[in-house]
């Protein structure tokens, strides 16, 4: 999963129907695990837009989204945005951004 900017996101909603960008932080022990599910979304979806960041480095996205706490998936559909804070597994995750494509 290659690392995303705040306008990698941007032009990646714009381009694509369907994207996902995942917020962690690099001390967080739930993050450690959700990337590992990630990987796995990754090679699972590969023709999904999926990126990540470490939302240290993105203040004004975390306050445009009100985000509050990590691991954060934010999935664009359509230009909507959803927030999924509970990853729970990685058939959740498939299923969940599956039923979105």
């Amino acid at each position: 999963m290659r690392e995303w900017t705040i306008e990698n996101w941007k032009q990646q909603k714009e381009q694509n129907g369907l994207v996902a960008f995942y917020l962690y932080t690099p001390m967080c022990g739930t993050c450690a695990v959700a990337s590992k599910m990630m990987d796995v979304i990754e090679n699972l979806l590969p023709d999904l837009p999926l990126g990540k960041a470490n939302i240290n480095f993105l203040e004004n996205l975390a306050m445009d989204y009100q985000i509050e706490s990590v691991p954060c998936l934010l999935i664009s559909e359509n230009g909507n945005v959803e927030k999924l804070y509970a990853f729970q597994s990685v058939p959740f995750l498939y299923d969940k951004l599956k039923k979105s494509s």
